[in-house]
Formats: structure tokens, sequence, C-alpha cells
């Protein structure tokens, strides 16, 4: 019989992480673990507030279905006991490397999907000001993708010096919900002009559907807007890309599902992170492979990662190996 476990972890973030919603030293996560004789399956998941979400409440949902789960529950049941959502996307992730290890195939081959290959991913500077921000970025010149956090206050500033220090780095810029309609009309000429390339999430979820009539100067995509299959159908005309996160969709299984109807909905994808550990990225690096935008820089947001972890070479991300996830 199997036998399931999971408990809350601590990790340090790298100085602060901001973001327009408040800031972070240091993240909770939950990991499950399901093991059967030497086989053992890992999965973890950020409870994020901004859903509802503790780690408690995580746990306590686990829990509910962990007598079905040591009973043989599968992937595709899965999905009939438990909402989308953190708690549901451990169990999922834990479940596909167990299959994977228990197979002794990685786990691309048991999805059908082709051989992973390096990802370059975005690098996040969080919420700051303009004169710090021209600091960080002349330090982070070098690498090809920056993703710049903006709360609605001196955005434009904020921009330029990233632009100003990182002048061949490709940008995005993400306002996590903090924009008005005036701030979007005051600022997207201007953004459009520094060569960022994508905004994501400018207004509040559910408080977007001026989208539809406002001049579309640079790719919209949604984040909070945006969580599984189901979301789509509100999606179109209002958003370009769509930012899947495994932590929004309820991990892998429904995360492939929603990739697939949303290019042939002719949305661009992007695959994002909560911050989080290299076990939680690495479910996630299967799902990007192919896709417009990689945002998956979650370890090196923190001050330290779990080991053994995912191997970056600067903002080159290769495939986890099988001490880590997948058997791969």
């Amino acid at each position: 019989m199997r036998r399931v476990s999971f408990r809350v972890e601590t990790w340090p973030v790298r100085g602060e992480f901001r973001i327009s919603r408040g800031s972070q030293t240091e993240i909770a996560v939950v990991t499950v673990e399901i093991r059967e004789g030497s086989v053992i399956g890992r999965g973890e998941c950020r409870p994020y507030a901004r859903y509802g979400e503790t780690p408690e409440s995580v746990m306590a949902a686990i829990e509910a279905i962990r007598q079905e789960l040591q009973e043989g529950l599968e992937q595709d049941e899965l999905q009939n006991y438990l909402a989308p959502g953190a708690a549901r996307n451990a169990i999922d992730c834990a479940l596909w490397d167990f299959a994977a290890k228990r197979a002794g195939q990685p786990v691309w081959k048991l999805a059908g999907l082709p051989p992973p290959q390096p990802l370059i991913t975005a690098y996040t500077l969080s919420v700051d000001s303009p004169e710090n921000l021209a600091v960080t970025a002349e330090s982070q010149k070098w690498r090809p993708l920056l993703k710049l956090k903006l709360a609605g206050h001196r955005d434009l500033q904020c921009v330029a010096a990233v632009r100003t220090h990182a002048p061949a780095s490709r940008l995005i810029i993400d306002a996590n919900e903090a924009w008005s309609q005036r701030d979007y009309e005051n600022l997207t000429p201007e953004l459009a002009r520094l060569g960022v390339e994508m905004l994501e999430q400018p207004f509040p979820a559910g408080s977007d559907t001026c989208l539809t009539s406002l001049p579309k100067l640079l790719p919209v995509c949604a984040d909070e807007s945006c969580h599984d299959t189901k979301s789509l159908d509100r999606l179109s005309g209002l958003y370009d890309v769509v930012n899947i996160k495994l932590d929004k969709t309820g991990g892998l299984t429904e995360a492939l599902k929603m990739k697939a109807l949303a290019r042939q909905r002719g949305f661009e994808i992007m695959v994002g992170c909560m911050v989080g550990t290299s076990l939680a990225m690495a479910p996630a690096f299967f799902l990007a492979q192919g896709t417009r935008y990689v945002d998956l820089d979650g370890p090196l947001l923190l001050a330290k990662d779990r080991q053994p972890g995912l191997h970056f070479s600067g903002s080159q991300l290769f495939p986890p190996d099988e001490a880590l996830w997948g058997n791969c």
C-alpha cells in the first residue's frame, strides 16, 4: 500500500522580493511525497494568499483525500476530488513523478511529449525605485530576458531605468493588477517606444473587460485572470497571451490540456511560476517546452535551493535529473 506524507517547508528569499501586493523575505511551500516500497514521487506547491490559500488550508485539502491516494488514486481521477489550486498541484506532480519512477520512464515519455531541450528563462526584477532598479539592471544586463514588476508608482521611470542600463535585454513587465485604465492609456505608448515586448495583468482580475476597447500597442498577458481551461472562454478577445502556472491549474495534467487548448484558441503561451524551489519548477520545465515566454526563475530568487536542484547556466535552464523529479 502507498504511504502519503506532506509537510510545510520555509525557504529564504534572496534579499526581499516585492510586487504590487506586498513583499516577502521567505516563502512557505507544501511538499507531498507518495511512497510505495523504494519508489518515491514528490511534488511542491506554493499556497498563495491572493487565491485564498494558506499552508494550513492546503494541508487540510491533502489530508481530506489521503486515504484515496493511499488506495491508488491516479492523476486522471484526481481532477474529480480537488479543485484547481496549490493542493491539487502538489499531489498531481507527485503522482507524475511516482508514475515515472515506477515505470522506469521519464515524465516526458509518459506524457507523450518530445525530448526536452534547454530553455531561456526570464529573470525577475522586483518592485523598487528607479534609482535602485538602475543598479540592479546594470548588474543583470547580460541576461537575455528581464521581467520587471511594477506597482503603479513611477512606473515609466522604472522601465526607462531598466532599459537604459540593460539595453540589449528583451523586456517584459508585470503590473500585478495595479493599474487603472488611465495608467494603461498613458503608459503603453511609452512602453512600446522603450521596446517593452509584453505587458502582464495590468488590471485587477474581473475588472479587465475594458481591454476589449483599449488599443493594443503591445501584447497583453493574463495571469491573475487566468487559472485553468475554463478561464479561456472569458479571456478570448481580452488578452493575447496566457500565463499558465501549475499552482493555478492544479498540476501538470490540467496545465498540458490548457496549453493545447490555448494554442487552438490563438493565444501565445507563457509558463510562469510562484517563487519556489527547483522541485516546483521541474514539472513546469516540461510544460514550457516550445512556448514563447518562460518565467521559471523561482530558484534564482531564493537564498538557497533544495539539493539536488535544477541546473542553471546564467538564464539557461536544463532538464531536471532523476534525483530531483521526473525520472529524466
